[in-house]
């Protein structure tokens, strides 16, 4: 009966144009705070409203039949209380903060720091996504499609992946705060792969792996069934991102970059591009990786789930 007088009385609840001019600011992108702000200092404004009204209102049933709360920048099906107590161990500690992540890593002055993000599709065609792993200083790409956004099998995979590489080639991965990274710490456990995380709701802060997001969406659109695109076809794709030329490379491709070859000559000194680290077996490695590691997966039973090695719709 009380939530029931309070939500009748709720500003958003009793102003009908400040509420449709709210759920408008949500649906252009904008968060509770944004909006709580911006009309704060707007003169034409239909009226004033805290962001917490504005989270009430999303959570509340009526909010939740409109499903707002998809249009948060963090979406959470239930709102967590405002003053509720941090966890004594975090799932993603203070320490592994970006904000903390070597200056080494941050300049991309060194190979073997990478990026990772799920690509999300549309929930028709189920919980199927695509990993993006970028190589921060030559923007090296491998993609690879998960069943589900279960955390620990996607850090098993990424392990499949990329352990095969020399330890200085593996040595730190970025992702987001998304629940899909929550079992970072088997990256450590599994090949010695140290984890960063971007601040909350700051995605941008591993702007490669976004910007090859982007990218790729050209290709795998959010309406793409993903367990029926071919394991050929992904490989093609792969292939493809890496064999572009990048304007940040000075024009060279990923390819290049990272191999180290001289096929292309830039315009400018050439060590402002060339991974300065010594590949050896590692080039051959990657090579087999990014065509498939067929016959490799046939001698270690460690490559049974790279990402290629699938026949049929579900991964095995």
């Amino acid at each position: 009966m009380a939530r029931d007088r309070r939500r009748r009385i709720g500003k958003l609840f009793r102003r009908e144009d400040l509420r449709i001019a709210v759920i408008g600011k949500l649906e252009a992108g904008w968060s509770p705070e944004q909006i709580a702000g911006r009309l704060k200092i707007e003169p034409k404004a239909k009226g004033r409203v805290c962001h917490e009204t504005i989270y009430r209102y999303v959570y509340s049933p009526e909010g939740q039949r409109q499903k707002l709360a998809r249009l948060l920048p963090e979406r959470r099906r239930k709102r967590r209380p405002r003053y509720a107590r941090k966890p004594q161990n975090p799932v993603f500690p203070e320490a592994r903060s970006i904000k903390y992540r070597p200056k080494i890593i941050n300049d991309r002055k060194e190979f073997g720091h990478w990026e990772a993000d799920l690509m999300i599709f549309q929930r028709i065609h189920g919980e199927a996504n695509v990993t993006t792993v970028v190589e921060r200083t030559s923007r090296f790409t491998v993609l690879f499609k998960n069943n589900d956004r279960q955390s620990k099998p996607i850090m098993d995979r990424l392990i499949n992946v990329l352990g095969p590489l020399p330890r200085q080639a593996r040595q730190s991965l970025t992702f987001d705060r998304g629940f899909e990274f929550v079992s970072w710490r088997r990256l450590k456990q599994g090949m010695g792969t140290d984890a960063w995380f971007c601040d909350p709701s700051a995605p941008w802060q591993k702007g490669s792996v976004e910007n090859m997001n982007r990218r790729i969406r050209r290709y795998l659109p959010r309406d793409t069934a993903v367990l029926s695109v071919p394991e050929e076809s992904i490989r093609t794709l792969i292939d493809q991102l890496n064999n572009t030329p990048r304007k940040c490379l000075g024009f060279k491709t990923p390819t290049e970059v990272t191999f180290r070859t001289d096929a292309v000559q830039p315009r400018r000194r050439t060590d402002e591009w060339t991974v300065m680290v010594d590949w050896g077996k590692a080039q051959h490695q990657i090579d087999m990786l990014q065509q498939g590691a067929t016959h490799l997966c046939q001698r270690d039973t460690r490559f049974k789930t790279l990402p290629w090695t699938s026949t049929n719709s579900r991964i095995s």
